[in-house]
Formats: C-alpha cells, structure tokens, sequence
C-alpha cells in the first residue's frame, strides 16, 4: 500500500511540469514573456525557463522519491533499518554526483540551435 501511494505521488509529482504549460490557445510568445515576468533579473528567457530555485527543488523532490522507493523496496524485502543523519548525507553527495553526467550533458555538450 505505502509503494502504491508512493508511487501515485511520484506520478502527480512528474506531472507538475504540465500544469504550468500555457492553455492550448496561448502563444509560445505570450509564455516567454509570462516566464520572463517571473523572473525579472534571469539570463534566460522563453517558456522553459527555470530559476536555480526550481531546479533545486526538483533535485530534492527526486532525492525524496528515490529514497522512498529504496525504503519501500527494503520494507517489502524484510526489516527496515534505522538510519541516522550520517546516511543521508552520503546519499545526497551520491544523489548529486552520479546526477552530474546528466548535468554536463543537458547544459555543456548539448548543441544549441541559434
């Protein structure tokens, strides 16, 4: 039950994205501009744009439903154990740094289209 209700959070979670997505009739300049409203001082600019605010959050958020997967999955296989702070230090520090490749590959390899 606890992996199902994980699991539907996960989904509503990952659908977030989409409830910001300008209705069906708005144009792709109406939501840059929406976008550059949001964020007055930002480098960036159009309808996908994100603060390092939301990108933080959306690492933490991935953090959260990894872990309550791992946990689910440990109390299905038997006992769960307690963990103290010790352990969830490391498994953000991993968290981030195996999530880097996909960092270098999103915003330094990527080719821009001008």
């Amino acid at each position: 039950m606890k992996l199902l209700a994980s699991l539907l959070a996960a989904g509503l979670l990952l659908a977030l994205p989409g409830w910001r997505r300008p209705a069906a009739g708005a144009s792709a300049d109406a939501a840059a501009g929406a976008a550059a409203a949001r964020h007055p001082g930002s480098r960036l600019s159009g309808a996908g744009a994100k603060s390092f605010f939301d990108r933080l959050l959306e690492v933490l958020v991935g953090y959260v439903l990894v872990g309550t997967l791992g946990f689910a999955l440990e109390l299905n296989l038997g006992n769960a154990f307690p963990q103290r702070w010790e352990f969830y230090a490391v498994t953000l520090a991993l968290f981030l740094v195996l999530g880097y490749p996909g960092f270098v590959w999103r915003y330094m390899l990527r080719r821009r289209h001008a």
